[in-house]
């Protein structure tokens, strides 16, 4: 075993224990209080915020910019697909050639997604103003990921430069935004709890059909 995969074997393992360490403060902490009078289903609400409340229809940061609101989704399935070659390219350093050129198309768009996504942040005044570090270096982070996952699938990336980079990525995970994918499932529930309590998800079809 080269000192490069050992080097990202140890940020996975420095990476999971900082995750866990969140997602245990995450437990402790628990679903929001809220001494109202309940007036819906908070369990139903929670089913629906994982569904269709994550509409493009129900979102207006999402109907109103439907191409970037792609552009995001092709980006986070390019990200998944990256991460899901891991363990094959750490033991045969490739997958079959068939695969191989379908993952490394598909790495290579959602690759040019986050670059455009990233692009538009920088000439768009209200999202440059609404940026900070952070931001452009997780973006940074992952395309660059994604991009040297399609190198080491067609065989033109070293192997030494995809660990450098994954250990990187790794190492990164919880410190920045990134560590939304624990953080976002929270967010959800905690969203579902309070509009569920309410009633006001999921919406009720009035006596027409409307919401």
């Amino acid at each position: 075993m080269n000192a490069y995969l050992w080097i990202t074997l140890a940020a996975s393992v420095i990476c999971l224990a900082a995750l866990l360490s969140h997602f245990v403060r995450l437990v402790r902490l628990g679903v929001p209080s809220d001494f109202s009078v309940p007036a819906g289903d908070s369990r139903k609400a929670v089913l629906y915020s994982f569904t269709g409340a994550m509409s493009p229809g129900k979102k207006e940061s999402a109907y109103l910019h439907l191409p970037t609101y792609v552009a995001g989704i092709i980006y986070h399935l390019g990200t998944f697909l990256a991460f899901s070659c891991i363990p094959f390219i750490i033991r045969t350093g490739t997958l079959p050639h068939v695969l191989s050129v379908f993952f490394t198309g598909i790495l290579l768009v959602s690759s040019a997604c986050g670059i455009g996504v990233a692009v538009k942040r920088i000439v768009k005044k209200a999202l440059r103003h609404l940026s900070n570090p952070d931001d452009y270096l997780s973006n940074l982070l992952v395309t660059v990921f994604q991009l040297t996952t399609a190198g080491v699938l067609a065989n033109v990336a070293p192997l030494p430069w995809y660990y450098i980079i994954l250990s990187a990525l790794l190492l990164y995970i919880p410190m920045g935004k990134l560590k939304h994918l624990l953080y976002f499932f929270a967010a959800r529930i905690h969203l579902a709890y309070f509009f569920g309590r309410r009633g006001i998800w999921p919406p009720v079809k009035g006596p027409e059909g409307s919401l």
